[in-house]
């Protein structure tokens, strides 16, 4: 995506110099019941990946790895707080869980009597480091008083897209891979495939300034759920609603099915689709179904400070599947580190 909803970066800054500059803590929306076959962990892991922590616990709890259950996945690069569950169905809690896991600490343990669903999670709350910050501190506020108040736009950030994932999609569906890729590789591939098209009319909807409000044709989402609907053409509650950050306009995650969207909203979805007509028919061919996602997220208890000499420190909280860099960029330009930054700064 080349277009922005609040005019653009006002500086550019360094992110990641360090796993504590990126925190990242779930957000589930229900506890353990407190007694049940499943031991539910509250986690804290550094320069870790989700799964692998799962296999290591499987490990030491001498279970199957599918015994071992999370939410959702958690960026590597980071220190990061969530849950997972180990279904210890008869057998007592393991001895000594959290003394063998290098970048792990158990912060909490509890049994319950469900396991740990994929997917089913509020959001996540963020806490973030901008180093070697250069900017116009004025417009920095100016832009982050206009997501508080506003919003921004829900873009899948770059780390969906893995490099040349887009490119293994395209590869994937021209039946052009001297290797069929695993389960786990190929939804790589069909979700970078679908999260391109979305962002290809949501850079639309930004350009032509609807990315913020329900149009003729539009879908509907309720903030805070997966649950759309069709409203009236014209429907005042709805814009009225839209303006509270109560509902927002959709895009499409293309596949399968029937769009539920009409008028221009219709023309423009299609007019995307039609731009990449192998991608569109590669995730039909391979039977996803369409679905939609909302085009705007609410930044929520959105804080910041300048701290240090030029440091910017946010915390916020995003729902489930938005992107914490899709913020950074409606604010500044924001590089990685170099391997040798990252090497003064671990050490």
């Amino acid at each position: 995506m080349t277009l922005f909803a609040w005019g653009g970066p006002a500086g550019r800054g360094l992110i990641r110099t360090r796993p504590e500059d990126f925190e990242v803590e779930e957000i589930l929306g229900h506890a353990p019941s407190g007694n049940g076959e499943h031991l539910w962990l509250w986690i804290e892991k550094r320069e870790r990946n989700t799964v692998d922590v799962a296999s290591m616990l499987a490990r030491v709890a001498g279970v199957h790895p599918r015994a071992v259950s999370f939410a959702g996945l958690k960026d590597r690069n980071a220190v990061t707080r969530q849950y997972f569950s180990i279904h210890l169905a008869g057998k007592a809690d393991p001895v000594g869980l959290g003394l063998d896991l290098p970048g792990v600490r158990i912060l909490a343990a509890e049994r319950s009597a469900r396991k740990i669903q994929r997917g089913r999670l509020k959001g996540n709350r963020f806490i973030l480091t901008v180093r070697e910050l250069d900017g116009d501190c004025d417009t920095l506020e100016q832009r982050l008083a206009q997501m508080r108040d506003h919003g921004a736009p829900n873009g899948f950030g770059e780390q969906r897209f893995g490099g040349n994932n887009i490119a293994r999609a395209r590869a994937l569906f021209a039946g052009e891979m001297r290797r069929k890729p695993g389960k786990h590789k190929r939804g790589f591939y069909l979700s970078a495939a679908r999260s391109l098209l979305f962002n290809r009319v949501l850079e639309a909807r930004i350009g032509d300034g609807t990315w913020n409000r329900i149009i003729d044709g539009d879908v509907a989402m309720l903030d805070g759920s997966h649950a759309f609907f069709v409203p009236e053409s014209g429907d005042a509650e709805v814009a009225v609603r839209c303006e509270r950050l109560d509902v927002h306009p959709t895009g499409p995650l293309a596949g399968q099915g029937v769009s539920p969207v009409g008028a221009e909203v219709a023309l423009l979805e299609q007019r995307i689709f039609d731009a990449e007509p192998e991608l569109v028919r590669g995730l039909e061919q391979f039977r996803l179904q369409h679905d939609r996602r909302a085009l705007r997220m609410r930044v929520g208890e959105l804080e910041w400070e300048f701290a240090e000499p030029n440091c910017l420190r946010l915390a916020f909280t995003l729902g489930s599947g938005s992107y914490a860099t899709s913020v950074l960029r409606e604010l500044i330009n924001h590089d990685l580190p170099t391997k040798s930054r990252l090497g003064r700064a671990h050490g």
